[in-house]
């Protein structure tokens, strides 16, 4: 909590400070038909201090490089819109509504509330969503047309040898990793949990129906922390987002409407109908999740115990996975979940459980966030240089990086002199 306040405060001092050196808006670079306001610029660059956390009083020299570095990306937006123009390209603008509401909801969850937000951007709520927007189509255009541009571009054989022959000695070496395989075991509720949180959903939909204030009853009572602050506000969603039953019955609804109690892989949900537009729904939702007993933990880890001990006697690991396994792709990969450097194994549970292991065990039943797993260790790779017949796939796609940036580049350029330029900062 500290730390959040802490960070907002500084993001405050960061507006005033950007605030203060812009004494009056206008225009700062006119590209072709376009123009880049010195707001614009301080926009993008308070996003890019908030969302990397940048504290602008400590780090004044970095910022001076966030400026710069600022200016010279949407002079090249400028570009690429001038040119999405001639190539007559354009986005979704539900793609569009999209994109702004995920960055919204990351922007909240950075800060910690709407109200924050506000606070840290000095502006309601309405013109940073209209910002947001107007920066995101912008940046999304830029996207395609650059997509568009180089979306063919391909490395010869001998190019990916001249790349590697060039820069063997700068490329990174490849840390320690392991190819691992897992089976996934989801801890089920028992009959007794079900009936415990139906009972607790029940009763809460008998408060609605009596008149109960939603918004109120799922700040108190739902168990989805994230829309719970906002009175199970869940904003508005296409479809396709939502798991299928929670879709169903949301998508019947009229506005205004309360569901009747729907059961997900999550719990029990009640939802309302807030507003619909089109094929978009917003809604809000009262979540009671099915909290599993110790005894139906007991119950998994045994499972697991037994899956294990027809493991070690000789049974197929990728046959039992497909058996047993919980995880969704596992008929795809039969449990085997790729090679992964150790530092960058995303869960630490695997991290800790792998240390100590020898190619060929399977480790003791673990838990994590997911469940419990079982892992068995097929490789141990020792951290090593870059090899053209090892990593073949991997230096293409370096080489073919670099292509693509070097010709983006003298595009870039091209278009520097084809399109006018005019910069107005200094006057």
């Amino acid at each position: 909590m500290k730390r959040t306040l802490k960070l907002l405060l500084a993001f405050m001092l960061a507006a005033q400070a950007l605030q203060g050196q812009q004494l009056v808006d206008g225009i700062a670079v006119v590209v072709g038909k376009e123009v880049i306001l010195r707001s614009e610029i301080e926009q993008h660059m308070r996003n890019f201090l908030m969302q990397n956390r940048i504290d602008p009083q400590k780090n004044p020299e970095m910022v001076e490089r966030i400026r710069v570095r600022t200016i010279n990306t949407l002079v090249e937006q400028k570009l690429l819109k001038e040119q999405a123009a001639i190539d007559t390209i354009t986005v979704d603008p539900e793609y569009v509504d999209q994109k702004v509401n995920e960055r919204i909801q990351y922007l909240i969850q950075r800060v910690g509330s709407e109200e924050q937000l506000e606070k840290a951007f000095r502006s309601p709520m309405k013109k940073i969503r209209k910002d947001t927007r107007r920066v995101l189509e912008e940046q999304l255009l830029v996207e395609k047309v650059r997509q568009s541009r180089f979306q063919n571009i391909k490395v010869s054989r001998r190019e990916v040898e001249q790349f590697y022959n060039q820069y063997r000695d700068s490329l990174p070496r490849l840390k320690e990793s392991v190819d691992i395989s897992h089976i996934l075991k989801v801890v089920k509720p028992s009959a007794e949990a079900q009936a415990r949180a139906y009972q607790k959903i029940d009763s809460i939909k008998a408060l609605l129906d009596a008149g109960a204030d939603f918004a109120k009853l799922a700040e108190a009572e739902s168990d989805d922390p994230a829309s719970a602050v906002r009175g199970g506000d869940l904003g508005l969603i296409g479809r396709g987002e939502f798991v299928p039953e929670f879709e169903t019955a949301a998508f019947a609804l009229n506005d205004g409407e309360i569901s009747g109690i729907v059961q997900t892989q999550f719990g029990f949900h009640i939802i309302q109908m807030m507003e619909r537009r089109g094929e978009k729904i917003h809604t809000r939702h009262i979540l009671i999740r099915v909290a599993p007993t110790a005894e139906d933990e007991k119950r998994t880890v045994d499972e697991l115990m037994a899956i294990r001990r027809k493991a070690l006697e000789d049974s197929s690991f990728e046959e039992l996975a497909v058996e047993y396994s919980d995880d969704e792709n596992v008929k795809q990969d039969r449990g085997h979940l790729g090679v992964f450097e150790i530092d960058k194994l995303v869960v630490p549970q695997f991290k800790t459980v792998l240390e100590g292991m020898k190619p060929g065990e399977i480790s003791m039943p673990f838990k994590t966030d997911f469940g419990y797993h079982i892992v068995k260790l097929n490789r141990h790779i020792a951290a090593r240089p870059m090899s053209l017949e090892e990593d073949w796939q991997k230096i293409e796609q370096m080489a073919k990086n670099f292509k693509l940036e070097k010709e983006y580049r003298q595009w870039i350029d091209d278009l520097k002199k084809q399109i006018p330029i005019e910069n107005r900062l200094d006057s």
